[in-house]
């Protein structure tokens, strides 16, 4: 079935999720508030290692996600259709639990703010799956799960070469195994549509950074916290590495 006409306007910026890091204005405690302009630039020399603009956005990234993809989940395991979809929103919501602690445990170290809301056009996918129904949202979920994580796939890979800091690089390992996992679950329910996920990722970007960057959360707002609901099991969900990131200095 071909996705919904709402869900391919919300995707018409696919490819520009992996260039997104790089037009991510997002303010921390470390008072950057602009647009970065060098991605590579340091703004912090913590005892994990520097610490750049495009480490700092990963882990602001990542938390994101995590806020609309974890509901995406849990409305999969409610909503889908087939074994193999709601399987699929099992390990989003399993698997981001896992990611949404470690950005909850390094985020402090490094002085970065997390942001307690997705970005509006996450927000916007997560409206999609909300209205769909029946094999409509299976088929959307899939494919906008399958787009998505396979853009932020290639910012882990770049992130992971290029940090020299040792919490960032310990949360793209954990982020790779997660990211893998999820888009592996997409492609066991038989409904990707190939040729249309890979000319979004690959599409240029055509939002404004406002959609794509997460609101500012409100001073003194508790810290949402994503977990995985009682009773509901794990095994067999990658989570990465054991015990990974755990914020010990480099020396």
């Amino acid at each position: 079935m071909p996705l919904s006409r709402s869900t391919l306007g919300s995707l018409a910026v696919g490819g520009a999720l992996a260039t997104t890091l790089a037009a991510l204005a997002y303010p921390s405690m470390l008072g950057i508030q602009t647009t970065a302009s060098n991605q590579a630039r340091i703004i912090a020399n913590t005892q994990w290692g520097p610490l750049t603009e495009a480490d700092r956005n990963f882990v602001v990234f990542v938390r994101s996600a995590g806020l609309w993809e974890s509901p995406s989940g849990s409305l999969a395991m409610q909503k889908g259709t087939t074994p193999a979809v709601r399987e699929a929103g099992r390990h989003l919501v399993v698997g981001h639990a896992a990611l949404d602690a470690s950005c909850r445990t390094i985020a402090p170290e490094l002085n970065i703010t997390l942001p307690d809301q997705p970005t509006p056009q996450q927000q916007g996918f997560l409206a999609n799956f909300r209205s769909d129904k029946g094999k409509q949202f299976d088929s959307d979920f899939a494919n906008t799960l399958r787009m998505t994580h396979g853009s932020i796939f290639n910012v882990i890979a770049k992130i992971r070469s290029t940090t020299e800091n040792t919490l960032v690089r310990a949360l793209a390992d954990q982020a790779n195994d997660v990211v893998l996992d999820h888009i592996t679950q997409m492609e066991k329910t038989g409904l990707v549509d190939f040729n249309q996920v890979n000319f979004q990722e690959t599409a240029p970007p055509k939002l404004p950074a406002a959609q794509v960057t997460p609101p500012v959360p409100q001073p003194g707002a508790p810290l949402v916290t994503l977990t995985v609901p009682p009773g509901l099991a794990t095994d067999g969900v990658p989570t990465g590495p054991a015990g990974t990131p755990s914020p010990s200095p480099t020396g």
